[in-house]
């Protein structure tokens, strides 16, 4: 695939997947290849390789002499990252924060208790190097410099874990974490609390003590269910 038709498949896709998130085509609904190639105005190649992708994602079927079909979203894949920007991207935000949230809340404080266990001295470094940079950028409205560490940090105690399911779910918290960041519904500075909470989980995984990191690293994702209940009630 050249440069050239990268580009024009993703142009598509960043089209027509958050309009299929985002309710523009409900579910049932019919597209018809040629009335889509010339929408976008791309070739039926490109159509057929973008439809191709929304199929891998469950959000379309495409049958021979029906056309595309939009499937309903509890066929949807809500765990591929592309999903979940797009549907972070649409008006059901809220809600659909709030359910991320909850999974992490139920993962993210089993994974740490594990990585206090699992963990490597190049992971236990790589934990408290990602805590500095979070307090180094806590303050004047460095959100984005931030997310970076903040991304970092959640990948990292995933991986930590032993867990190969767990290590997975990276992408999804990421896409959680930029979410909420792209979409401002972060305060304007990081809740020190959490800042706080953060360095003390890595200082609990370092010391091998599983169930004080277990118990921070829900201390964290209730909070982070307590911001939205203001920031995106």
């Amino acid at each position: 695939m050249t440069a050239q038709v990268r580009g024009l498949h993703a142009r598509v896709l960043e089209s027509l997947g958050p309009a299929i998130t985002g309710g523009a085509y409900p579910p049932g609904s019919v597209l018809r290849m040629d009335e889509l190639s010339k929408e976008f105005e791309v070739s039926r190649s490109v159509m057929r390789e973008a439809v191709r992708v929304l199929e891998s994602m469950h959000l379309v079927e495409s049958r021979r002499r029906v056309g595309v079909t939009v499937l309903p979203a509890p066929e949807w894949n809500v765990y591929d990252p592309q999903v979940i920007r797009w549907r972070l991207a649409g008006a059901d935000r809220p809600r659909q924060l709030r359910s991320l949230t909850v999974l992490r809340s139920a993962v993210e404080p089993t994974a740490a208790g594990l990585a206090a266990t699992h963990a490597t001295a190049e992971q236990c470094a790589a934990l408290t190097e990602c805590a500095i940079g979070m307090v180094s950028h806590s303050r004047g409205r460095q959100l984005e410099g931030y997310l970076i560490h903040d991304i970092e940090f959640h990948r990292t105690i995933l991986r930590a874990s032993g867990n190969e399911m767990f290590a997975r779910l990276g992408d999804v918290v990421a896409e959680v974490l930029t979410g909420r960041t792209h979409h401002q519904v972060m305060f304007e500075d990081p809740d020190p609390a959490a800042v706080t909470l953060h360095v003390k989980v890595a200082e609990a995984v370092r010391e091998g003590d599983a169930e004080r990191a277990q118990e921070l690293t829900r201390e964290i994702t209730l909070g982070a269910l307590e911001e939205l209940d203001v920031l995106a009630p």
